[in-house]
């Protein structure tokens, strides 16, 4: 068999057996795909920047707002491709916000009251002094509607942004931005189902009621295929869509209403794979050419399904969705709205405009003030510590990188401003502006007040990404 396996006196190893040794926690995966995802979603922001305000740009902008009409005869849906990528393709990325949100909730870093405590604290204080801020620049009139805006952390961006900094930071500190940044994205996903819903229309919101009523019985009855749930909730994002409450919330709902628990028995599941083993055993007796062996393929291809659906659906869902959102959706969302014609001419204007200087200070200073400032009177009042290992410096470096808003920002803005193009387009330079100074600014702090440590277990995250 190894002499098989040899190739040029050098032992072969496949692709396929390297996967039964890749053995990573769901948060360096999670980890692992964000920071991918924020280098691509960069990218993609600066190749819609540079689009926007070329020769193409006009081009650029009536590819976004041309109308594509879904349905039948009687029953249409016709939206701009702006809007299919802000209320159809952004579902799915509250699907998976809602999914990681469950999971850090019940298993994960915030299912841990104490061990919760200081990022919770951090990301209110991240949310409510942006806010504040924002509120006190912009105090009266429809531009106050602006205020979520510089709530949010964009938390592919900020973990892409501390990768580069490769081992100068530390687990703790990657784990304690993703607890924040999930809080942050809870706390972003009430203020949009509170703040930032249009007229109700009661016909489809009773049919909104009636599917979520749907998905939760098929929980309670113990379905664990993933089929059922994905098909009502996608009548639930129709009737959302609607019913005025905006339709990406859907994809928050069914998240919370995938079960979490898959029904499985230790002592039945290793006898089942037992007995898998003994007859691909049996099987490969017959013929080891696997194409030509249909019983041998037959018997792998059950034993795979098997061990599939020992997990628990919204853990096979999430698994499923991260490469589909995190190189596909977000980058999408990106190309269709960081694309910013910036007059150069009148950047001063610009950026004392009320709308980009509450969004500009609430994301840098905001978000400084807010997370560090309340990290810092919670440990020094005894309510909880710093994680080992980690000390102010590395809380306001994470600070910082909280101030980058940039993709639930810019969704905050579209509904906040939807009536306003003048507003949002100088919302969305705000974030921009303030999101890259921000993540400069955090870098350059993290990479002057951190030491480079040898690379070990605790960074395998970091420079796995």
């Amino acid at each position: 068999m190894k002499q098989k396996r040899r190739l040029l006196g050098k032992e072969y190893i496949a692709p396929w057996e390297r996967a039964f040794d890749k053995v990573l926690s769901p948060l360096e995966e999670f980890i692992h795909r964000q920071t991918t995802s924020g280098v691509l979603l960069m990218l993609c922001a600066v190749i819609a920047l540079i689009i926007a305000n070329s020769q193409f740009g006009d081009m650029y902008h009536h590819l976004f707002t041309t109308h594509l009409i879904i349905g039948l005869e009687n029953f249409q849906l016709s939206k701009s491709l702006h809007h299919w990528i802000n209320d159809g393709l952004m579902a799915i990325f509250f699907l998976i916000v809602g999914l990681e949100l469950k999971r850090e909730l019940l298993v994960g870093e915030l299912a841990n009251v104490k061990q919760a405590l200081l990022p919770i604290i951090a990301a209110v204080g991240g949310m409510l002094v942006p806010a504040l801020i924002y509120v006190i620049i912009n105090p009266t009139g429809h531009v106050s509607d602006g205020w979520g805006i510089p709530m949010a952390t964009d938390i592919a961006f900020a973990l892409g942004a501390l990768a580069l900094l490769g081992n100068r930071v530390p687990q703790s500190l990657l784990m304690f931005l993703v607890a924040l940044a999930i809080v942050d994205d809870l706390g972003a996903v009430i203020v949009i189902a509170l703040f930032y819903t249009d007229t109700l229309n009661m016909m489809a919101l009773a049919l909104v009621g009636f599917f979520i009523f749907t998905l939760i019985a098929l929980n309670l009855a113990g379905v664990r295929r993933l089929s059922p749930y994905l098909l009502i909730g996608v009548l639930l994002w129709i009737a959302m869509l609607k019913s005025g409450i905006h339709a990406t919330l859907a994809g928050v709902i069914l998240a919370f209403i995938i079960p979490m628990k898959p029904k499985y028995d230790p002592k039945r599941f290793l006898s089942l794979i037992n007995g898998g083993v003994q007859k691909i055993k049996d099987a490969y007796k017959q013929d080891e050419n696997i194409i030509v062996n249909d019983a041998l393929r037959s018997r792998v291809r059950a034993l795979g399904d098997g061990v599939n659906l020992v997990q628990a659906p919204a853990q096979i869902l999430e698994n499923k969705l991260h490469l589909l959102t995190a190189y596909i959706v977000i980058p999408i969302f990106a190309l269709a709205n960081a694309g910013v014609p910036i007059d150069w001419s009148n950047i001063g204007g610009i950026i004392v405009h009320p709308v980009a200087m509450g969004i500009g200070a609430g994301l840098v200073a905001g978000k400084l003030i807010g997370i560090a400032g309340f990290t810092w009177v919670a440990v020094k009042l005894g309510v909880c510590n710093l994680p080992k290992g980690l000390n102010m410096h590395h809380i306001i470096g994470v600070a910082f990188m909280g101030g980058i808003g940039f993709t639930m920002s810019i969704f905050i803005a579209e509904l906040g401003f939807a009536d306003y193009p003048e507003d949002l387009l100088m919302a969305k330079t705000g974030i921009l502006f303030a999101s890259l100074s921000a993540g400069v600014t955090g870098f350059i702090w993290l990479y002057l007040t951190t030491k480079k440590t040898a690379p070990t277990e605790e960074h395998t995250p970091t420079s796995a990404a």
